[in-house]
């Protein structure tokens, strides 16, 4: 269940501005007195072996989530970005360059173009830290996949338009590049990873195409559209370039809000 502390977490998230300028503020203010955000769960990068899906809640802690949703001040529906790995777990390495961080600084520039652009959004970790270590209701020895189910938990406990999680590839031949958006096997997330899919390949000037997820924890169990975008591959000179650098973040996170706010309006 979610602690107490979590609750005014996901109040101080409503609390930060929506102006261009003051979005900025927030992420210079961010690097030295980071938001413990709001809260949990997890996929792995694709050179990872896949996850196995879980066995889903019990009737009762069912019933127990969807009476949480009244206790958040949230007026609509939130786009819930998932902050792919973060604290021990770094995900795909290249040197001393780590994922959890690629992933952390293009998920926070996401969610300010989404609030500047009026869209509620939520982080679903602010800081470097591993979801597993919150996660006290999922009983296993495994971090893991406490990490996995605390991600997918979230988007229970709050009214949730639709899941983002964002990661980077890896692939063995360097010459592989590019943006690839994983989704379910359902109509509107289909849509969503094709209108982003379309957004990044205009970024990277290429033509990669979306693809199913099957093996994937977060887009088997979560029960909104759901997407994976793996923003590129660590692995190739030029897309490392595009992953480490502030602009080329900025670039692929404007790629993404706008293939979200297209989505949307689309719908």
């Amino acid at each position: 269940m979610v602690k107490a502390a979590g609750l005014w977490l996901l109040l101080l998230a409503l609390a930060i501005p929506n102006t261009h300028a003051e979005a900025s503020s927030m992420e210079n203010s961010a690097k030295t007195h980071p938001l413990r955000a709001v809260h949990q769960s997890q996929i792995r990068s694709t050179q990872t072996i896949p996850e196995t899906p879980e066995s889903t809640p019990s009737v009762g802690q069912e019933n127990d989530n969807s009476k949480l949703h009244n206790l958040y001040p949230f007026p609509q529906k939130v786009i819930l970005i998932d902050v792919g790995h973060g604290g021990i777990d770094g995900g795909t390495s290249y040197g001393d360059i780590l994922e959890k961080d690629i992933n952390l600084a293009i998920s926070r520039k996401l969610f300010m173009l989404l609030r500047q652009e009026g869209y509620p959004a939520v982080l679903n970790r602010d800081a470097d830290y591993a979801l597993s270590d919150d996660n006290r209701w999922h009983r296993s020895s495994s971090r893991h996949r406490r990490d996995l189910s605390h991600r997918k938990q979230l988007s229970s406990e709050i009214p949730t338009k639709l899941v983002v999680s964002v990661h980077v590839n890896w692939g063995k031949n360097t010459s592989k590049r590019g943006g690839i958006v994983l989704h379910q096997s359902e109509g509107r997330s289909i849509l969503l990873a094709d209108i982003i899919q379309d957004k990044l390949n205009r970024v990277y000037r290429n033509r990669n195409h979306i693809t199913v997820g099957k093996a994937y924890y977060l887009l088997n169990q979560t029960q909104v559209p759901a997407v994976i975008v793996e923003t590129g591959f660590l692995s190739n000179l030029e897309d490392r370039q595009l992953l480490t650098s502030r602009n080329g973040q900025m670039q692929i996170a404007e790629a993404i809000a706008d293939g979200i706010i297209s989505y949307l309006t689309a719908l």
